[in-house]
């Protein structure tokens, strides 16, 4: 700057009138209704979007993970169902075991029977229901979780849904199938590269030899009731036994397994979170209270 000069900047003139100053109204207090108004958020908990009308672009379902977890729940409700009702089923075997050796030295009650067939029956019927339910869950986790896992790892899976029930269903395939799906959807959870050839874990391999013994197990079971001799029918109360045992361990694998999953895909569970709500606030001095305006009315 020169010495006798001064530079001032003005804005270039437009055509705009200068906007009036704003009245500044003194303070008079809080705002007072006459009715308690109605504006604000709903008097509602959280839920999912979906469960909430109205509200536009946030109405869409739940992530793949999200699916994966509530999946995951209802499957190992349904294979806990189906790991007591299988001890259950066991246990009614082994009693009738027991009667039939009593009965080689003496007539049995006729109550007692009935008490054991009915026991029987029930076992077997529930074990069928609750394993066809369980079976169901779990297939429904299933395409969910690979459905999450193909976004995980960035690849697609091996083979297509439809391409699996023939093995999963198909007895003889059915006992090695669901391992190599199970073992394929861990390779890709853990974002293994697509080339490399699976190596499923301890868990995944115990659950695959209990899975197969299991499947054996039955198949001879049935085989051997075909047998009319007394002492093979006697031998089927043992290996009936010990097949509901085998489905109650493969149930508690499998919930393991399931859960491990589930917990690979999504690190953090929400039961797994401690919820915190705040009680009280204790302070050293007592807060103070900015006083009220004089300007206020009430």
């Amino acid at each position: 700057m020169h010495q006798g000069y001064e530079w001032v900047a003005t804005p270039p003139p437009t055509n705009q009138a200068p906007e009036a100053p704003r009245l500044r109204l003194p303070y008079l207090g809080p705002p007072r209704y006459r009715t308690p108004p109605r504006w604000g958020f709903p008097a509602l908990a959280w839920r999912w979007p979906t469960a909430v009308v109205g509200i536009g672009a946030l109405e869409e379902a739940p992530g793949a993970v999200e699916r994966v977890r509530g999946r995951a729940r209802f499957a190992a409700s349904a294979l806990w169902l189906l790991a007591a009702v299988a001890v259950i089923a066991a246990g009614a075997e082994v009693w009738r075991y027991v009667l039939l050796l009593d009965s080689r030295t003496g007539a049995l009650s006729r109550s007692v029977v009935q008490w054991s067939d009915s026991l029987v029956t029930t076992g077997a019927v529930l074990s069928i229901a609750a394993g066809i339910i369980s079976a169901a869950t779990v297939l429904w986790w299933l395409h969910a979780a690979r459905e999450a896992a193909a976004e995980t790892a960035g690849y697609a899976p091996a083979r297509e849904d439809w391409r699996l029930l023939p093995g999963l269903l198909l007895p003889g395939p059915n006992l090695i199938v669901p391992g190599a799906v199970l073992a394929e959807l861990e390779h890709a959870i853990l974002r293994r590269p697509a080339e490399d050839r699976p190596r499923p874990s301890p868990l995944l391999t115990t659950w695959w030899i209990a899975w197969a013994a299991s499947g054996l197990l039955f198949a001879t079971t049935l085989l051997w009731r075909l047998h009319t001799s007394v002492q093979a029918q006697a031998d089927g109360v043992l290996l009936s036994a010990a097949t509901n045992l085998t489905a109650a361990a493969v149930a508690i694998l499998t919930i393991r397994l399931v859960d491990r999953l589930s917990l690979l895909l999504a690190p953090i569970a929400p039961s797994s979170v401690r919820r915190l709500r705040v009680v009280r606030v204790k302070t050293q001095d007592a807060p103070t209270r900015a006083p009220r305006p004089t300007t206020a009315t009430r």
